[in-house]
């Protein structure tokens, strides 16, 4: 592992589409007599295990690498290239699987849907989560979302991450979606509570990836995914401090990881909290990592409007915040 690089500049963040999650990726090459051939007729002649409308909905939906980059459905292959096609596992599954779950829904129209997802909701089915997620619920709120990659989901908050998530309700809308993540211009900014004293904003820049010991968990590893965090200051309480974050890259865990490499764990972070700062009895407990995202904004797939929300602190989170201010002021 190796350490990250920060500086004091703060500026707004975007995020990109998440981790890798629950998916599988398939490595083909095109064969030459498929020289001059759609990449859509000839995915689907390299997998005739998928309907060529799925396929199409995954090279639409961003799901499909060429060569290592983005192509439409009409490209023309000269044969030889490199396919990397990332199928959603639980496609398999997405016939069977709504569930008719509570969601708080801020937002929804013909394209796209922006929930408020609560703490211990888990975004898509996993192991030990085959059900009960947001998926399950989405497949029941939006029918048609079946013939969409991962129901119309196009980034993920964890488990235990409350806040606000868009999701896409046609193959149009996750195009444009996924193509805004990709470019950057989808802001996210998470209101976060990390142990210690944090004086200053702050950019961490620290390349992620799996960790070599624990493969459930992530790290700063040197031939990790470039990743970077703009940290900007709220307000301090001495043993910890509320932050705003953008991301500019949006990696699995990422406020979390970069948070605990430079030493401030969320409060909270079973996974990536350090025993010792765990011990600091000024900080009050807290039963889940202190991270809510606040502030979603992007561009409307149809309209073209720049729209944006905002999601108030859940309960837990504002207790948090009143009890560490208690304690500073005693």
């Amino acid at each position: 592992m190796i350490a990250p690089n920060y500086s004091g500049a703060s500026r707004p963040g975007a995020s990109p589409a998440g981790g890798d999650g629950d998916a599988v990726v398939e490595h083909l090459t095109v064969p030459y007599d498929l020289a001059g051939t759609r990449l859509d007729l000839a995915l689907a002649r390299l997998m005739p295990q998928h309907s060529r409308a799925r396929l199409r909905v995954w090279i639409e939906g961003g799901q499909v690498m060429v060569d290592g980059a983005l192509r439409e459905p009409k490209f023309k292959l000269h044969g030889g290239e490199r396919l990397a096609v990332r199928s959603p596992a639980a496609d398999v599954v997405l016939q069977d699987a709504a569930q008719p779950l509570d969601l708080r829904i801020v937002y929804e129209d013909d394209a796209i849907l922006v929930i408020d997802k609560p703490a211990g909701l888990v975004v898509h089915p996993g192991s030990g989560n085959r059900d009960n997620t947001l998926l399950n619920a989405l497949l029941h709120q939006v029918p048609n979302a079946v013939s969409l990659p991962r129901a119309g989901i196009v980034h993920r908050l964890d488990k235990d991450t409350s806040g606000l998530l868009v999701v896409a309700k046609t193959a149009q809308a996750q195009t444009s979606l996924v193509r805004q993540l990709q470019a950057r211009s989808v802001k996210r900014e998470y209101f976060a509570v990390a142990r210690g004293d944090i004086a200053r904003a702050l950019t961490i820049d620290a390349p992620l990836g799996r960790h070599p010991v624990q493969r459930t968990a992530m790290a700063v590893v040197e031939r990790g995914k470039p990743a970077r965090t703009h940290v900007t200051v709220l307000e301090r309480f001495g043993a910890a401090t509320a932050l705003r974050c953008a991301l500019e890259t949006g990696r699995t865990h990422q406020i979390r990881v970069h948070l605990a490499a430079i030493g401030h764990p969320l409060v909270g972070d079973a996974t990536y909290g350090s025993r010792t700062n765990s011990r600091d009895a000024r900080v009050p407990a807290f039963a889940r990592q202190a991270l809510h995202a606040q502030r979603l904004a992007l561009v409307h797939p149809v309209s073209g409007a720049t729209m944006q929300w905002e999601s108030p602190l859940p309960a837990d989170l504002q207790s948090l915040l009143d009890e560490l201010r208690t304690r500073t002021r005693s």
